[in-house]
């Protein structure tokens, strides 16, 4: 169990941070089979800030990973984050992310 006391699952040989999440990813399957929705990917990731040098040492890239990305059938698509908890990190690089992806909205779901 983790600190957030959210329990590791696994479904379709896939792991999933937590129950919420993976009963989420199993209603996206039914949606995506009840033609309500065109697909949806697992925890794509997004670089909010590139990678860099600073004299000689390299410095990371930012990236937010999400749950979800839903993709409707009229081609709209929207971030799908199921959430426990909002940590202070999750805030900051949820502005990150609004800021570089506008056209992108994250939907958070609470566990």
């Amino acid at each position: 169990m983790s600190k957030y006391k959210s329990r590791k699952t696994i479904v379709d040989n896939i792991p999933f941070d937590s129950l919420a999440e993976a009963n989420y990813y199993k209603r996206l399957k039914l949606l995506r089979k009840a033609g309500e929705i065109k697909d949806f990917e697992l925890q794509p990731i997004y670089i909010l800030q590139d990678a860099y040098k600073r004299g000689k040492r390299k410095v990371q890239p930012i990236t937010y990973k999400a749950d979800f990305l839903v993709t409707y059938k009229d081609g709209r698509k929207e971030i799908i984050d199921v959430k426990g908890m909002k940590t202070e990190v999750y805030r900051i690089k949820k502005k990150m992310f609004e800021y570089k992806f506008p056209d992108l909205e994250i939907i958070e779901v609470t566990a």
